[in-house]
């Protein structure tokens, strides 16, 4: 009655982590790297399922970021980008291309099929927006190389990343689009939020509305070492131009929202009777484990604005969206994950029984 879905990063385990600085200082070999990654995988795979999720992710065990895996190995790309800054003092600095023509150097189809190998279950798939990629391009431009070449480039590298992953079997495919909130805060007439829409939909136009409804957009202030780069932005500024996004699900934060119901009140007035919204019932940035009871409470909140046939659940934001992030867990995780199942089937009977009794 409610499905429920992961995000997607979660933390790397240390003896990978410990095999990735070796190997990054030339004290470990590719093949030792490459049975790294393949047991922090499978041991990913195995405990996701033993949370009792009925949908998976790979865990982005073998991605740097969920933004640079396309762009790893490329010899057009300097790391001095845009500097964004997050509320706790740290900041990530975006790479910037040098020149053209633009042109992913790896698909995220190669993730979900190491993942697909060793699940049970469906897996989905989180690929990064056309419009967080967008950022790339310098202001100054480049030499025989227009925005508009680029954009047309990054149109179908993007598209073709997507169409990958459903052809390869994705339950779903999640685009990050955690640049909505930072669009505004670096842009408040909003004027950049609604080019980032207009890009991310020329990409989802490419796609009949029966793959439309298996591709995603999630959307959170970006989580990262348990600060966010635009928390302080008014959610309800952002979500009317979100859902005029083509696409058929939308994952939102929503746990470590202060006030939840006004989010909701503007999602209802918002979703349109194709969409369904997964909304985030625990906090990735808590390091408190939620009760399938409070899981089961913020659903049946949810449920007083938005119809349960257009109700899932997720989390606020992946676990670890960056390997060095290791602010969480792993084992508390799991533990949040295992509530989030826990809770959304609680809330299905819960509603079941409502349904009845009415």
């Amino acid at each position: 009655m409610i499905p429920t879905e992961p995000i997607g990063s979660i933390p790397r385990p240390p003896q990978l982590l410990a095999v990735l600085q070796r190997y990054r200082v030339g004290e470990a070999s590719p093949a030792e790297l490459a049975e790294a990654y393949d047991q922090a995988l499978q041991d990913t795979v195995r405990r996701f399922e033993d949370t009792g999720s009925p949908i998976i992710s790979d865990g982005e065990q073998r991605k740097s970021s969920f933004l640079s895996y396309p762009l790893e190995g490329l010899d057009n790309i300097v790391a001095d980008g845009l500097m964004i800054e997050f509320d706790d003092g740290h900041s990530r600095q975006l790479p910037r291309l040098t020149g053209g023509p633009f042109h992913y150097r790896q698909y995220a189809v190669k993730y979900l099929q190491s993942a697909m190998y060793y699940a049970s279950v469906p897996v989905k798939q989180a690929v990064i927006s056309a419009s967080a990629l967008s950022l790339l391009y310098p202001e100054h431009g480049l030499a025989g190389y227009s925005r508009e070449q680029f954009l047309d480039d990054l149109v179908r590298e993007v598209a073709g990343d997507i169409r990958l992953c459903l052809a390869a079997g994705a339950h779903k495919v999640q685009i990050d689009f955690t640049e909505g909130r930072l669009a505004i805060k670096l842009d408040p007439s909003k004027a950049l939020l609604r080019q980032f829409i207009a890009l991310n939909n020329r990409v989802l136009e490419q796609f009949p509305p029966e793959q439309r409804a298996r591709i995603g957009v999630h959307t959170c202030p970006g989580g990262d070492h348990d600060a966010t780069h635009s928390g302080d932005v008014d959610y309800t500024a952002l979500l009317p131009d979100l859902f005029r996004l083509k696409a058929g699900n939308f994952y939102l934060q929503l746990a470590s929202e202060q006030d939840p119901c006004r989010v909701l009140e503007t999602v209802a007035r918002c979703i349109k009777p194709d969409q369904r919204v997964f909304i985030g019932v625990v906090d990735v940035l808590d390091n408190t484990i939620e009760t399938p009871k409070l899981v089961c409470d913020r659903i049946l909140l949810a449920s007083q604005y938005i119809a349960p046939e257009q109700l899932g659940t997720t989390d606020d934001c992946g676990f670890s969206p960056f390997e060095d992030d290791t602010s969480t867990g792993r084992d508390l995780a799991f533990a949040k994950i295992r509530a989030r199942v826990q809770g959304t089937r609680m809330a299905a009977e819960r509603l079941k029984l409502q349904k009845r009794v009415a």
